[in-house]
């Protein structure tokens, strides 16, 4: 089993697509850790808001494995392709550590170098593992967190709204 973190993003629909996407993980995979859970501006492109988080799990597939299952997730979430690489989608799933492993691999590259890039990534993940060390840079996430220039990307912590059916399902109690 390999203690694996992947960033979690939507901006079309995202409570209900984060939402979904955590069930979905929790099926597949059993136990997650939860970072909070932020809102942030898209960056590279014009549109709405971005939620962003990283979750923690547990697995024995092997790394192309599961990020085919999860790149399957986002399809059945709606995430359409194209040629632009910054866009709005409804759902996005990034590896971003497997274990300790340094996979260079085609399309997927771990550590993501995103990581030290993107406080809307960093961030979440050094709330979730302040204490695991980058495999490529041997500190922790907490380290690179603590002298990462954040001014330039503005986040604000946010809960995660509660579904129409958890709605009706409380004002019927």
């Amino acid at each position: 089993m390999a203690r694996v973190y992947v960033s979690i993003g939507s901006n079309i629909e995202p409570h209900r697509h984060v939402r979904r996407a955590l069930e979905q993980l929790e099926r597949q995979f059993g136990s997650l850790v939860i970072s909070p859970i932020y809102r942030t501006r898209a960056m590279g492109f014009e549109g709405d808001d971005f939620l962003n988080l990283v979750i923690g799990m547990d697995t024995a597939l092997p790394p192309l494995e599961l990020a085919e299952r999860l790149r399957a997730l986002e399809s059945r979430e709606g995430r359409l392709r194209g040629a632009e690489k910054f866009t709005s989608r409804t759902l996005d799933l990034d590896i971003l550590t497997y274990g300790d492993q340094r996979i260079r691999d085609g399309r997927l590259v771990l550590p993501r170098r995103e990581i030290t890039r993107y406080a809307f990534v960093l961030r979440p993940l050094a709330d979730v593992a302040p204490d695991a060390v980058h495999p490529e840079l041997g500190k922790t996430y907490h380290e690179l967190w603590a002298t990462f220039d954040d001014r330039q990307q503005h986040m604000e912590r946010v809960a995660l709204q509660p579904s129409d059916d958890e709605d009706e399902q409380r004002a019927r109690t």
